[in-house]
């Protein structure tokens, strides 16, 4: 079957949605749709849709609207939050790899035992590419300064690398790094990697603006084992398929690597502004702030 829908204007747009039961001023709704995206806004509406497409009788655009209003206030919370956790590990992640292989660690090929040659070379590929195009002044100074370049040291590297490539120099680090990076957050080198895979994932999502506060997650973290941290399981285990997983293990994180943030003060603020998002959506138990992860 071939895709026949033709596009429309605003104005048809509006109609569409008062037309299937959305309680909203026009002119207000024209101007919201002139600055989001029809199909973008769509997703807010979904919970308040009927199985014949018609809106639940009652709904507001306003309701919709907070709906959208709060996720992009979500979204940058999260994004500070990851943004300080990325920093941070990548710092560690340099540190012990260039006292461990030297100043330029990133072409060791013992640094990332067992990775495959093409995989390599398309990270050094990338790092080169970063400094090529780098307008960064510590950039300039190398490539007019030293012979090496586009080869740079790995510290320096370190801050023209996308968080991917951050991510692929953990994944493939020696077990001993791992270990020592994960111990300072009080957790496995296993967990690390997958809480950092989850947190790649998520940035994306909030990079390229996509809804977040009802996601359920199609990159799930670990959750640390009883025996460890039985606070990940007490009154019972955090639920790893919404995003509360995440804003969990951002808390967590944020308390060793920017407790000065006030991070989670924040995030709690927002939801006070927000009182009518459902938080079964997010996946948040109803007395979530008494938590043991969140009392500490």
């Amino acid at each position: 079957m071939k895709y026949a829908k033709p596009p429309l204007t605003y104005e048809q747009q509006a109609d569409l949605l008062i037309q299937r039961g959305l309680t909203v001023n026009r002119d207000l709704l024209i101007k919201r749709l002139q600055a989001v995206n029809y199909y973008r806004l769509s997703a807010y509406c979904r919970p308040f849709k009927q199985a014949d497409n018609t809106f639940k009788p009652g709904t507001t655009f306003d309701t919709v609207w907070q709906r959208y209003t709060f996720d992009r206030q979500f979204r940058l919370l999260v994004m500070d939050a990851i943004e300080r956790v990325e920093i941070a590990i990548r710092s560690r992640l340099v540190y012990e790899l260039v006292h461990r292989y030297g100043t330029f660690a990133q072409l060791d090929f013992r640094a990332f035992p067992g990775i495959p040659p093409v995989e390599h070379r398309r990270l050094l590929d990338e790092l080169h590419e970063n400094a090529l195009k780098s307008s960064e002044a510590f950039v300039g100074h190398f490539r007019r300064t030293y012979d090496e370049f586009p080869d740079i040291p790995l510290w320096a590297a370190a801050e023209t690398m996308t968080f991917g490539q951050m991510f692929t120099m953990f994944r493939r680090s020696e077990m001993h790094v791992q270990r020592a990076i994960a111990t300072g957050y009080g957790i496995k080198g296993k967990v690390l990697l997958s809480w950092l895979l989850t947190l790649n994932y998520v940035r994306n999502l909030c990079a390229h603006h996509a809804r977040l506060w009802n996601r359920e997650l199609a990159i799930k973290p670990l959750i640390p084992y009883e025996r460890h941290d039985p606070r990940w399981h007490a009154p019972s285990p955090v639920d790893n398929h919404r995003i509360f997983v995440v804003i969990t293990l951002l808390h967590y994180l944020m308390g060793r690597v920017a407790p000065q943030s006030h991070w989670r003060q924040r995030l709690y603020d927002l939801f006070d502004r927000y009182p009518e998002i459902p938080l079964a959506a997010m996946g948040i138990p109803g007395d979530w702030k008494n938590h043991p992860l969140w009392v500490s």
